[in-house]
């Protein structure tokens, strides 16, 4: 599998031509470029303000998440809002208490917004602007009520008295915190300038990727295909630590709609090498064609099925792949997609295949609480 630096960058790169960088680099405001697509939602972009407001070098903040930035006086409220969000992929404004790289607090207009496909309508990206808060004298807001930073909640030399003064705050957090937002409310000025930011950063966007024949927009053009994978499934899918691929067989030849990070590991292939083909491709000449004949009669059957079977890498290396297939039925009973979770396997003993099949399950039932609750949660939303 690819570094994650080398996803990070191919994640920009394979939307944008390669001057969007420096156009964007131009921009004098504060914000980010996140990947849902890849686990952790990770930052892709920083903008030298961002880096200037937080304190921190590129390098520190590419492949971070937001969680990077906040600290114990951080709405919970707030974050779970734009979590939503993201979620839902829609906008979100709200005030926001971020942390800097020496740990001082400070007060910022945080605005998000999703990045659709034009072609398939898919978000591909999330923007997020940050504009910092002022006083009327026009000096910065700080939490000075709470005087309170990152290091020294987290500083094991502290005294116990001054530990246990600190947990106090943060446990007090959740009373005080509408009571402190409302003090630090945006002003007209400080709204409009994240409307601004983000219209000149669309505009960037939307040039660059037209360039690259990969157009992207602020607004949803096109219905979204069948095929496609909500940004709330793709978020909870990244949770998941091993080997496996979800497919959809109402698409013809049945294609890869996800890859977890694990499968990309042990197959040596990128994402976008993946994404779309049936997995037929991991087959070689050695492979039993009797197994791919149960595999399909399964899939046919709608029924799960445990094979042992010959697997090639992208370096035509050989490995065996303990492999097991289920059907994801939607919160209607209806299968929705099929996962294929696949441990690599170099003994064939029954008490091993035994452990490895517990641990496979263990990944379908995830996966099939992940689109049974994604599939209530979008019933409920259309009644």
């Amino acid at each position: 599998m690819e570094p994650r630096a080398v996803v990070i960058q191919r994640s920009f790169e394979n939307r944008y031509t390669l001057h969007a960088r420096d156009s964007l680099d131009e921009l004098p405001d504060s914000f980010t470029i996140t990947d849902p697509s890849i686990p952790g939602h990770p930052i892709i972009f920083a903008s030298p303000g961002f880096l200037k407001l937080t304190g921190y070098a590129r390098r520190e903040v590419l492949g971070q998440n937001g969680a990077l930035f906040q600290g114990p006086l951080t709405s919970r409220r707030s974050v779970t809002e734009i979590r939503e969000a993201v979620r839902e992929e829609r906008n979100a404004q709200v005030v926001l208490l971020n942390y800097r790289k020496d740990g001082t607090p400070f007060w910022m207009l945080f605005r998000v917004c999703p990045v659709f496909s034009g072609d398939s309508g898919a978000v591909v990206h999330f923007v997020a602007v940050q504009v910092p808060l002022q006083r009327k004298d026009g000096s910065p807001v700080r939490d000075f009520g709470f005087g309170c930073c990152r290091k020294e909640v987290c500083a094991d030399s502290l005294p116990e008295l001054c530990r246990v003064s600190m947990l106090d705050q943060v446990l007090e957090h959740d009373v005080r915190e509408l009571e402190r937002e409302e003090l630090c409310e945006a002003s007209d000025d400080e709204k409009r300038s994240a409307v601004t930011a983000m219209d000149n950063i669309f505009s960037v966007l939307t040039h660059y990727s037209e360039a690259a024949g990969r157009l992207v927009c602020r607004k949803r053009r096109s219905i979204p295909d069948v095929g496609l994978l909500s940004t709330s499934l793709i978020i909870s899918l990244g949770r998941i630590k091993q080997s496996f691929v979800l497919t959809n067989p109402h698409l013809p030849d049945m294609p890869i709609v996800y890859a977890s990070d694990a499968f990309l590991q042990l197959t040596g292939y990128a994402r976008d090498e993946v994404l779309g083909r049936n997995c037929r491709f991991l087959g070689g000449p050695d492979t039993d064609t009797s197994t791919l004949h149960l595999i399909r009669e399964s899939i046919k059957n709608e029924q799960p099925c445990t094979v042992r079977i010959l697997n090639y890498r992208k370096d035509e290396s050989l490995f065996w792949n303990f492999l097991h297939i289920s059907p994801v039925r939607d919160a209607s009973g209806k299968v929705a997609y099929f996962v294929g979770v696949q441990i690599e396997d170099n003994k064939n003993e029954d008490n091993q295949c035994l452990s490895l099949e517990k641990r496979q399950l263990s990944v379908v039932g995830v996966v099939k609480v992940a689109v049974r609750s994604l599939s209530m949660t979008a019933g409920s939303s259309k009644s």
